[in-house]
């Protein structure tokens, strides 16, 4: 089966892998390359990256101008496989071939741009992923399968690599039955519709005017991007792990350190630090970290 692939991050990676195991994979098309890191040097996309390493022909665009449909064209594929890509497809792409997109939902719960920490700042049980048309809505499209699996203490690291595998074996699993045309949709009910909009990163402050939980979930689903942070003893610090320190009594705004552990107080409780990193210096685990929390009296509050 002749594939074009379209995709950017890391999520997108291992179904370009897996289909280029089972199919012919003509074309990918991913993002620019873009700036990232301290030296501001221009860096490709994830999936760029292994679609070189595999051998594919990679065109980087950010959206789909004639010259790219013309390589489409070209590429006559079978079947048109979206992961996290990041562009709106046209008509002309959709009447190309069958489109399908692998979401990191289950839809139609958190349709949008950031369904995976959605779900983790929501409380959710669980979560999972969708094989879904493409249209002309955000992930309003019909799927015909999912998977899900229990979000528990995962971080949004750790779970968008396991929804990345997940959807990679959900894709090349429906994929025949996609192409040829026998697959069941299922339309979406637009009753139980959630919008997983983009993370501000001033959702992912830590408040102790906000309850412990509450808290720890920001901490949960924090990453490089919008990472979860507070300011300690007057200094910034960003929380890399957190729980709730059940049975630990702290007045909200409060410090409590002992044996190298540290509680911030909440408005219904206590937040234990696991591992932090201070403004400036690398990441830690908290007992490192405590050893210079010194004085009565410590406060913390909201960066």
């Amino acid at each position: 089966m002749r594939v074009v692939f379209m995709g950017t991050p890391d999520f997108a990676v291992p179904s370009l892998e897996l289909l280029a195991e089972r199919h012919d994979v003509s074309l990918v098309l991913t993002r620019p390359d873009a700036v990232r890191g301290r030296g501001r040097a221009l860096v490709p996309s994830p999936v760029k990256a292994r679609a070189l390493e595999l051998g594919i022909a990679v065109v980087e665009t950010s959206r789909i101008t004639p010259e790219v449909m013309d390589r489409l064209r070209d590429a006559s594929p079978d079947v048109v496989c979206v992961a996290a890509f990041g562009c709106i497809l046209p008509d002309e792409v959709l009447e190309l071939a069958p489109c399908v997109n692998v979401h990191a939902s289950l839809l139609p719960r958190w349709r949008g741009a950031a369904p995976i920490q959605r779900s983790i700042l929501a409380g959710d049980e669980r979560t999972g992923v969708s094989i879904m048309q493409i249209g002309h809505g955000v992930d309003t499209g019909a799927y015909c399968a999912q998977a899900s699996t229990e979000i528990g203490e995962k971080d949004t690291a750790e779970l968008t690599a396991e929804l990345a595998r997940m959807g990679a074996e959900l894709l090349v699993e429906t994929l025949p039955a996609v192409a040829g045309g026998t697959v069941e949709w299922v339309e979406q009910d637009e009753a139980l519709v959630t919008h997983a909009a983009k993370i501000e990163k001033a959702e992912l402050m830590l408040d102790p005017a906000d309850g412990a939980r509450v808290n720890a979930l920001r901490v949960q689903a924090s990453g490089d991007t919008a990472p979860a942070r507070c300011v300690v003893a007057g200094r910034g610090v960003r929380v890399c792990a957190a729980r709730v320190g059940a049975g630990r009594d702290v007045a909200p705004g409060a410090v409590a350190v002992g044996r190298g552990r540290v509680w911030l107080g909440c408005a219904d409780g206590a937040l234990e630090l696991v591992r932090v990193k201070p403004d400036g210096k690398r990441e830690m685990e908290v007992a490192a970290w405590a050893a210079g929390l010194r004085g009565d009296g410590l406060a913390w509050e909201r960066a």
